[in-house]
């Protein structure tokens, strides 16, 4: 079955509390505002854009396998299962598209225990510390290797 032209965009937990949450630093963007400007971006590049968040890490899993024959790739900010849920990072390897993996704040700046990411080795690329425009540069950069691979 041939692909689409379709990403999915991924957000794990607790970043439904955008805009309330830590502010100072996350920013005052919801995740719906976040949703919108990778929505923008991604019918600029051609594509259309569904997103998708939890809090769960076996919903993401889910999404992910459901995700193999209807996406062309996938832009995930796996929020705190950034640093320990080998079942995302598994199922993420089994995705045939390109992943890149996105986050607002900069880890590698942060507690040393967010500088370990084990979706790192299954994603094309990492882009951290933009804030909202993490997710615009995202979407470029899907659009950037589909056009060149």
């Amino acid at each position: 079955m041939a692909r689409s032209l379709k990403i999915l965009l991924l957000n794990g937990p607790n970043l439904n509390l955008l805009g309330t949450r830590e502010p100072e630093i996350y920013g005052k963007s919801t995740l719906q505002d976040h949703v919108a400007v990778a929505t923008q971006a991604a019918v600029a590049a051609g594509f259309t854009l569904d997103a998708f968040q939890s809090n769960s890490a076996s919903e993401l899993v889910n999404k992910i396998h459901d995700a193999r024959e209807q996406y062309s790739a996938i832009i995930i900010n796996p929020g705190a299962f950034t640093h320990y849920a080998w079942s995302i990072s598994d199922a993420l390897n089994a995705f045939d598209g390109p992943v890149v993996e996105v986050h607002i704040s900069n880890p590698q700046s942060r507690e040393s225990w967010r500088h370990t990411s084990v979706v790192a080795p299954v994603a094309i690329g990492t882009i951290a510390g933009f804030g909202q425009q993490s997710y615009v540069l995202g979407v470029q950069a899907i659009a950037h290797y589909l056009d060149n691979n």
